[in-house]
């Protein structure tokens, strides 16, 4: 198969209208192509004029390791045009950014989460691209964590950096697409287009959304392997609790745990309070000490998530539930436990962490009201998974 940025390398044809133009690139350490050369110098190579050049979260050269750490402007050193961060100063192009280019190539690697900050980015540089007449091209990617829907829309009021709009957490498709719903839905004038895919195919085993030939890069730094893209859209929330989510570990996004938790136990009241729950994957005790992070240096009993292997069901794992049902089984143990972390969130400063994460505040309060149930949680959630099910159909391309 071929991403969009083999595509577009492959047929000048597809180039043609760069020509002549001011083009700037948005990527990040993923943005390669199939010869795993970065997208800047292989743009570069074919003689377009890339004029400048933007990078999201963790930056172009995804150097930042920690969350929420910004990234400076800087000069490229082997090409000398601006490099623009859109997660420093400034997380919107400014219109000083913006009178660079003529058309803006978006070239990210996402995970499949509304979480995850490059969908916003993308919401971002739409809306400044409207607002400037500029264009937008979506060198589109695989959603590793391929079709599946779940979790809760995201609340009117709830809107944030890791809530671009109303959306479930684990929204099923591409950026090319999720592209052409942000225009719709938030109803902009811009002048849009993505170069598809050739041969994905998001329901086939054993990638189901990534395809096996093709080498995985971070495309941020905790973001280390299929296993976390599928995971993510449960394990993100552990980053408004006090649970360490493995960051300071070389697996993060892909366990749980803390040094005052009994794994075992955890694992066993998971599966008394939601069997279904626990389908298609493993879950497996485990030891660790991160080394900085949550817990540092302090030794953690918790749970890895395997959405690997044998065991593996694409279809019947959900993520979102699994982790719902570890903070309810934490509660249950543990009622008094101090599980939420109060902390500004991505710029938020006045609501819980979680509650931001989810774009509201019901999964923290069915997992605080002991007499919730597991069917509590799916009357609130199945409703709004259908309904963006039907939605999404308009826009999908594959």
């Amino acid at each position: 198969m071929k991403f969009g940025i083999d595509r577009l390398l492959a047929d000048a044809s597809l180039r043609k209208p760069l020509e002549g133009k001011r083009v700037a690139l948005l990527a990040h350490p993923a943005s390669v192509t199939a010869d795993l050369t970065h997208s800047l110098d292989a743009l570069v190579a074919t003689g377009l004029k890339i004029s400048a050049v933007f990078g999201p979260q963790h930056g172009v050269r995804g150097d930042l390791q920690d969350n929420m750490m910004e990234s400076p402007d800087f000069t490229d050193p082997t090409y000398g045009m601006p490099v623009f961060s859109l997660y420093g100063e400034v997380r919107r192009p400014t219109g000083q950014a913006m009178g660079t280019f003529d058309v803006l190539l978006v070239d990210l690697q996402d995970v499949g989460c509304r979480i995850y900050t490059f969908v916003t980015t993308l919401l971002y540089v739409l809306e400044a691209a409207a607002a400037h007449g500029k264009e937008v091209w979506v060198l589109d990617r695989p959603n590793p964590a391929g079709r599946p829907i779940e979790g809760l829309t995201l609340r009117p009021g709830w809107e944030s950096f890791v809530g671009a709009g109303p959306m479930p957490m684990r929204h099923g498709m591409t950026l090319g697409e999720m592209g052409r719903w942000f225009i719709d839905h938030f109803r902009l004038d811009v002048a849009y287009r993505v170069v598809e895919m050739e041969g994905w195919q998001p329901d086939a085993a054993p990638g189901y959304g990534w395809p096996p030939e093709r080498v995985w890069i971070n495309p941020s730094p905790n973001a280390a392997n299929v296993n976390m893209a599928r995971a993510y859209a449960g394990t993100v929330m552990l980053e408004g609790t006090t649970l360490s989510e493995g960051r300071g570990t070389t697996r993060p996004l892909e366990l749980f745990g803390a040094p005052d938790v009994d794994a075992r136990a955890v694992m066993s009241e998971m599966r008394a309070l939601a069997p279904q729950w626990l389908a298609g994957c493993t879950l497996r005790d485990i030891w660790f000490q991160p080394t900085f992070h949550k817990h540092v240096g302090a030794l953690c009993a918790g749970v890895f998530i395997h959405a690997e292997g044998a065991a593996y069901d694409h279809a019947a794992f959900r993520p979102w539930r699994l982790q719902a049902l570890a903070f309810k089984a934490i509660r249950r143990l543990y009622p008094d436990y101090p599980l939420w972390r109060d902390f500004p969130y991505e710029y938020v400063f006045d609501k819980l962490a979680i509650d931001v994460i989810n774009g509201g505040p019901g999964l923290r309060e069915w997992v605080d009201d002991a007499a919730a149930v597991a069917g509590d949680l799916d009357a609130l959630t199945v409703p709004d998974e259908q309904a963006w099910e039907a939605e999404r159909k308009a826009f999908l391309l594959y």
